[in-house]
């Protein structure tokens, strides 16, 4: 899948690839401004708030550094049935946003689907999962105080301008559950500046940052965070401990004797840690099943004319013999060989018509495109989830 905004980004930063994600705070400009209003924009962001039932903490609102009351702005709308269901009410948030606040939307990725296909892009890209929070901030209203993050962070300034200050770490890789609660900001200043449209920056775990538009005046701020988790040492060993179920001098008792024999039990540990590397866990974690939410193919509605590969990882597909073995989201489903081109289409991350494909391979291919859907690698291309490639990701295929 080419992605603009992966491009963007790598050329922003002068990456090529994720090598450097986490290695070092560096920042840059996509020098494209179009990308970033087909991104997001204030208005779109504010029809996707009124369209939903949303509520804290995936939406928030902050006025002088403090959270504002959910009541300040949520309305129960109830239905003549008496159901209640929270709404946002958007005169109370408009008055909200020209007095100065910052507004808040965590995992805009599972409403948007512009947002959606750009999360996908980024894991396919750097293999971790991503998800996207995205900052409204009006007039002069301030953001967090210094604070540091758990993972790491692109963030991609889509409109107005925002002040930073983005400071060192003051603790080597500090976690969410950690053995220190690292609550003392560094004093080694890393960068300060104010970042314009189409600027994007990337912070690693751990380096204290904050962002204001105290003392800028009118105007706004809007910018994506997009956030990268990736996989830890601790990672690998909580993995090792659900896998070690398999050996059976794991599954014992412990003997709470005293001076009991914990030799057997040692030697065993260690040779497990050596059989299983980090790179066997990385492999499995990509390939594991993760949730969908994709709309189900329903052939009694119509025949699925196109698809869309949504795994949340690059899905491996290898000839072996005249067999194709596809493998991803916890799947392994073989295919006749004459089947490959056909599934390398289809299966490539972007909207594919089912005639384009057919017209490219030259045979039928219908039946691929259902068990790819059934299996939960592909889903039915409907117009809102095509809205989120358009223009944005380049397919020849429809």
């Amino acid at each position: 899948m080419t992605h603009q905004l992966v491009n963007a980004i790598e050329t922003a930063l002068g990456w090529s690839g994720p090598d450097q994600l986490g290695r070092g705070f560096a920042r840059g400009n996509v020098g494209d401004p179009e990308v970033l209003s087909r991104i997001l924009t204030p208005n779109k962001l504010l029809d996707i708030a009124m369209r939903r039932s949303l509520y804290r903490p995936q939406f928030r609102l902050f006025q002088d550094g403090k959270e504002v009351h959910p009541g300040e702005y949520f309305t129960d709308t109830v239905s003549p049935r008496g159901q209640s269901i929270p709404m946002v009410n958007m005169q109370r948030l408009g008055g909200l946003l020209r007095e100065g606040a910052t507004l808040i939307m965590d995992q805009l990725n599972t409403f948007d689907p512009t947002m959606e296909v750009a999360c996908r892009a980024l894991q396919w890209w750097s293999h971790e999962r991503v998800q996207v929070n995205v900052y409204l901030t009006t007039n002069e209203a301030s953001g967090f105080p210094l604070h540091w993050d758990d993972h790491d962070v692109v963030i991609v300034q889509l409109a107005g301008e925002k002040e930073w200050e983005v400071r060192n770490t003051s603790r080597p890789a500090p976690m969410y559950r950690d053995a220190d609660p690292n609550t003392t900001p560094s004093e080694e200043g890393v960068w300060s500046g104010v970042m314009k449209p189409g600027d994007v920056m990337h912070i690693p775990r751990g380096f204290w940052h904050q962002a204001t538009r105290n003392g800028s005046g009118s105007g706004y701020s809007l910018h994506a965070t997009f956030g990268f988790t990736k996989r830890t040492g601790a990672s690998w060993f909580t993995w090792m401990s659900d896998w070690c179920r398999r050996e059976e001098i794991f599954r014992h008792d412990l003997d709470r004797s005293p001076g009991a024999d914990t030799v057997a039990l040692q030697e065993a540990a260690a040779e497990f840690v050596r059989k299983v590397s980090p790179a066997d866990y990385l492999a499995a974690y990509e390939q594991q099943p993760f949730p969908t939410r994709d709309v189900p193919f329903v052939d009694i509605f119509g025949p699925l004319e196109g698809v869309v590969c949504t795994t949340h990882f690059r899905p491996e597909i290898e000839l072996e013999g005249s067999v194709v073995r596809v493998t991803a989201a916890g799947r392994k489903i073989l295919f006749s060989g004459e089947a490959l081109p056909a599934l390398e289409l289809l299966l490539g991350g972007g909207p594919a018509d089912l005639r384009a494909v057919e017209a490219a391979v030259g045979f039928e291919v219908t039946e691929i495109a259902e068990t790819l859907v059934k299996e939960g690698l592909c889903a039915p291309l409907t117009p809102e989830l095509f809205s989120g490639y358009t223009g944005l990701v380049t397919s020849r295929l429809f």
